[in-house]
């Protein structure tokens, strides 16, 4: 079921009213009831996935509560403890393992062979990836490390516990949530409240207008540049490129946000997950504001177990590498994933290499780096090293992204800006100056946002007339230029995929 989909515009609504009305006690299990029906609505026996994993982590909890208060020597605890978390993390990957990652290791294991002259003759598996499964993998084994760390209490009761696992706004896509802060709201039943809802809708329906006017309008410019990169070469593909920058952090910050709002409404308050990341000033910020909630996972899961900087500057490196390098391959199963994360490792460690010398120079000519001109610099030579990634991510592998990167440089054709070629490409001159605009409209939003000016606060300071009425407008204007506009393009939303 889509957030996009007329079938999730009935079934939420009878959610809220059901959770609002049936006794206190009982909620929780209607939402889980809720989470399960919305998941299965894709693929039924998938569900069995999300059970097992709940299982094992809500198992693993438990056990550690238990070798927590066991009678042993501290050292036998800890290493009790130690292989509970690893029983756990190795039945959760190995799932993930199966479904996502097989076929790929088969394939880069028989080329490997091959090159010894050894043949690896093993079918490839024709596995459909759970919607998901990145997702609520990662939210399960987190409650794991967190009980393991002392950082949350072992839930007792299973299906509060399965709840947590499966909450279904931001079941499978995120934001991928910590135990401290969803888990501890799920145990307290909730009562109704306008502002929340009132919060809630205005979230949505943000949500709603990046992807289904910006994102999904995008998506159609993109699409057909990058399905042909023959004949759309040089700037088409440049123009894209720069396209595709905006339609994965509408599509993305457009799902985040939908579910912030659906769980505003229920009451729950979800992390946030983009911070105007095109606005940062150096790929070590963007990082720190795009996918925040995954960013922070590997942060606290992995970078910081690895050593995180703690000892010395060239394992500091060596553990950025690797967080990059696992989050490229966890977005997907292909060498063109691992390329992208590999090269954004790559610009922090180096960027963080040159800082020395940088701040130097900055010195020595008496630079400002806080004045606006050089802000906008710096903001521009970011996403410029940021977008160049994307073109790993948008490929269909490493090899058509060299292709690209090839057309971009030699095919020379300016002349696509004033000749009105760049009209052909699925958006006629209309739809491609209102995509322009609703850019700029999302980039206004994004700096309010960096100055901590919410605008929907600002919304709703405002006189009820003016609440409605602007409800009303943006209700329309979201039907008449996305669900209803001539070039409307129902796309899923590009993280279901991972």
């Amino acid at each position: 079921m889509l957030f996009n989909s007329l079938e999730f515009l009935i079934f939420f609504p009878i959610v809220l009213v059901v959770y609002y009305i049936i006794p206190d006690r009982i909620k929780y299990l209607w939402l889980l009831a809720a989470s399960y029906y919305f998941y299965m609505c894709w693929n039924a026996k998938y569900a069995i996935l999300i059970l097992f994993s709940t299982a094992v982590t809500y198992l693993s909890g438990i056990l550690l509560e238990k070798a927590k208060h066991s009678q042993t020597d501290e050292a036998r605890k800890t290493r009790t403890k130690k292989w509970i978390v690893a029983g756990s993390f190795i039945l959760n990957l190995s799932i993930l393992f199966c479904y996502k990652y097989l076929n790929f290791t088969i394939i880069n294991l028989a080329i490997l062979l091959s090159k010894f002259h050894i043949q690896l003759n093993l079918p490839a598996f024709d596995i459909v990836l759970p919607v998901g499964i990145s997702f609520y993998t990662f939210q399960a084994l987190s409650y794991t490390m967190d009980v393991y760390r002392d950082e949350i209490y072992a839930e007792k009761n299973f299906f509060r516990y399965a709840l947590f696992v499966s909450f279904f706004p931001q079941l499978v896509a995120g934001p991928i949530e910590r135990s401290k802060n969803l888990l501890k709201q799920l145990a307290v039943p909730k009562k109704f409240s306008f502002e929340s809802a009132k919060d809630g809708l205005l979230l949505m329906l943000w949500g709603y207008f990046l992807k289904l006017v910006l994102a999904d309008r995008i998506a159609i410019f993109v699409d057909t540049v990058y399905g042909d990169i023959e004949t759309y070469g040089g700037w088409y593909l440049i123009v894209g490129t720069v396209l595709f920058a905006f339609q994965i952090y509408c599509d993305f910050s457009g799902y985040s946000t939908i579910a912030m709002g659906a769980a505003k409404i229920i009451g729950i308050d979800l992390m946030e997950n983009f911070n105007a990341p095109y606005l940062s000033t150096s790929v070590g910020t963007f990082w720190r504001n795009w996918h925040i909630s995954l960013t922070s996972w590997f942060k606290d899961y992995l970078y910081i177990p690895l050593g995180g900087s703690r000892r010395g500057k060239l394992r500091k490196y060596i553990n950025k590498m690797i967080v990059f390098l696992v989050s490229g391959l966890w977005h997907g199963a292909q060498l063109s994933y691992v390329v992208w994360g590999g090269l954004n490792g790559f610009y922090q460690v180096v960027g963080e290499m040159l800082q020395p010398m940088r701040d130097k120079v900055a010195g020595r000519i008496g630079l400002n780096r806080e004045k606006m001109g050089c802000k906008l610099l710096q903001g521009l030579f970011t996403f410029v090293l940021i977008d160049f990634s994307w073109i790993f991510f948008r490929a269909s592998g490493t090899r058509e992204a060299l292709k690209i990167i090839r057309s971009m440089l030699t095919v020379r054709n300016p002349g696509i800006f004033l000749d009105g070629s760049l009209y052909t490409c699925g958006l006629d001159s209309r739809n491609f100056i209102l995509m322009i605009l609703c850019i700029g409209i999302l980039l206004v939003a994004d700096i309010f946002k960096r100055r901590r000016l919410k605008v929907r606060y600002e919304i709703l300071k405002q006189n009820y007339w003016f609440r409605c009425i602007f409800i009303s407008a943006t209700i329309t204007a979201i039907l008449l230029f996305g669900i209803w506009g001539p070039t409307y393009n129902a796309a899923n939303f590009i993280y279901f995929q991972f």
